[in-house]
């Protein structure tokens, strides 16, 4: 896998572990800073919720993380292009229907990697 792919996997991959930090975290702290279409008075009722949410982003960043630590080229390949798109259906769906903004925070970052793995 190129250099490039690498630094693009780690960039998602530092997405996510902040995804995680916020959601799991943060989500009556600092999220209402970053989630502002959402009335301030719903983080409290939805903290387990975003929590969960959370986890799920821990789960993809392990992924990725694993695909940058496997030694065979194809199989680590194989590896990231998996959560690589797990990052990007849920992006999409993400912006359909949550916000816009999830498409160019997760969907393109994803894209560039999977595009990065395949071609470079």
């Amino acid at each position: 896998m190129s250099i490039l792919a690498k630094i693009i996997i780690g960039f998602v991959t530092f997405i996510h572990i902040y995804i995680v930090w916020l959601e799991m975290f943060a989500w009556t702290t600092r999220a209402p800073k970053v989630f502002k279409t959402i009335p301030k008075d719903l983080f409290i009722p939805t903290k387990v919720l975003a929590a969960n949410q959370g986890l799920y982003n821990g789960f993809l960043a392990a992924g990725l993380i694993w695909s940058l630590l496997i030694c065979d080229i194809e199989w680590s390949k194989n590896v990231a292009l998996f959560f690589l798109g797990c990052v990007a259906v849920a992006g999409i769906y993400g912006a359909a229907t949550a916000s816009k903004r999830i498409l160019y925070v997760q969907t393109v970052p994803a894209v560039l990697g999977i595009l990065a793995v395949l071609f470079l």
